[in-house]
């Protein structure tokens, strides 16, 4: 109409009852190559993180997009990890496991079993402070009994100045040994079983098992103890400093106990610094 019947572009617009402004517009692409690039490099760094996971950890890296725009891009990468079915057990009374107000009143332990390339199966033994979350040890060799049970959670002891008020645990043949039994009357821990097959009873350890699980044990595959324990020292390294944790407000576990403790790994009063050798 413009062009071929010499109308104004407003006379023409209003004639074909379009807004100008409509007409004017030119369509400008976002660019997310940023987004693509910073998402992309944290999903090869952390492969079995989810979008619960990343988000937070770009936002404490400094990245100052909003959630719905980092989903998006997330979606459009088809980065979304496949869920699996949840199996609904009959309706029921539970109890939850209650939470420590300070660290170091509750130390949860639990064993896992992996095998090697080769096929020869190894032990990890599991330690979590029940408070923040925390990894506290993961013991890797292919035989752990109750002396070198106690070696670690000594070793724990010692590094954080103090014995755990409590030891949650499972009925497994090395926690109810005669070892265990008096290690803890000797230094005052109290021992707490849960009920044979109650596993929900630890759920603190059950759940960092599964993340153990999924990030390390399942991801790689191992041709020797070595390569266990070098990837398993740099899990607990991220685990405590860098990934967030829903429960803890996207936190990760030393940001937690910074925050409510000053970063005070051992509250005064209760269990006195180890003395003398803890390894006898």
């Amino acid at each position: 109409m413009v062009n071929e019947h010499e109308m104004s572009i407003r006379k023409a617009c209003a004639a074909l009852k379009v807004s100008r402004s409509y007409y004017a517009y030119k369509a400008h692409p976002r660019d997310d190559s940023e987004v693509i690039v910073a998402l992309t490099e944290l999903a090869e760094q952390y492969p079995r993180w989810g979008f619960s996971k990343l988000f937070p950890r770009l936002r404490k890296l400094g990245h100052p997009w909003n959630h719905k725009r980092v989903w998006r891009v997330y979606c459009l990468l088809k980065m979304n990890l496949k869920r699996k079915a949840k199996k609904r057990p009959p309706k029921g009374t539970r109890k939850a496991v209650a939470q420590p107000l300070t660290a170091n009143h509750c130390w949860s332990i639990d064993f896992m079993r992996d095998t090697l390339y080769s096929g020869r199966a190894f032990r990890t033994f599991n330690v979590v402070d029940d408070y923040n979350r925390e990894a506290l040890a993961i013991e890797v060799d292919t035989n752990l009994p109750a002396g070198r049970v106690v070696r670690v959670l000594n070793r724990i002891a010692e590094e954080r100045c103090c014995y755990p008020e409590k030891l949650r645990m499972d009925n497994g043949p090395e926690f109810v040994s005669i070892a265990m039994g008096m290690w803890a009357a000797e230094h005052g821990v109290e021992l707490n079983f849960i009920q044979p097959g109650k596993p929900t009873q630890n759920s603190y350890i059950e759940r960092f098992n599964r993340t153990y699980r999924e990030e390390v044990l399942d991801l790689y595959i191992f041709d020797s103890l070595s390569e266990v324990r070098h990837c398993t020292e740099k899990f607990i390294r991220e685990y405590n400093e860098e990934r967030p944790h829903e429960s803890l407000g996207d936190m990760t576990p030393i940001e937690f106990a910074t925050q409510r403790t000053g970063g005070t790994p051992c509250p005064l009063g209760h269990h006195e610094k180890p003395t003398g050798n803890l390894y006898s």
